[in-house]
């Protein structure tokens, strides 16, 4: 499967908003709603791409792999995760720790098209070039 590169920088500057705001007003409900949006990043299109998608209706001029993305929803989903843990025992370092390490990668992929999971991934199949991970 391959994915738009731009809807991708879309996705993560949206991304970006809704983690900050989380982190501004330190609320579970935003980061709770951003969980779900990587979770459905990890098991089909992200919510965002889809907006991006329906209002631009030019072709990309390249695609890429959509197996990196995916992996970076995953890793970003596994931090939303782990931040909705802290604000659910009411550990506000890790709440805020995770929330943050989850913008920090978002803000890279939207302000400089650096994502951060798709680096991980590649370095990962690199290190483990047997390691099958594929996700479909």
């Amino acid at each position: 499967m391959r994915a738009d590169p731009r809807a991708l920088r879309f996705g993560a500057a949206v991304t970006t908003l809704v983690l900050a705001s989380a982190l501004m007003t330190e609320s579970a409900w935003l980061l709770a709603a951003q969980a779900v949006v990587f979770a459905l990043g990890v098991v089909r299109r992200s919510p965002y791409s889809m907006l991006f998608t329906a209002f631009v209706k030019s072709a990309p001029k390249e695609t890429e792999d959509a197996r990196p993305p995916r992996f970076a929803q995953g890793v970003g989903l596994a931090f939303a995760v782990a931040g909705l843990a802290g604000y659910l025992t009411g550990i506000m370092p890790l709440a805020l720790v995770a929330t943050a390490a989850a913008l920090l990668a978002a803000f890279l992929n939207a302000a400089f098209g650096f994502c951060l999971g798709c680096e991980t991934y590649l370095l990962i199949r690199r290190l483990l070039p047997a390691a099958k991970m594929e996700v479909s």
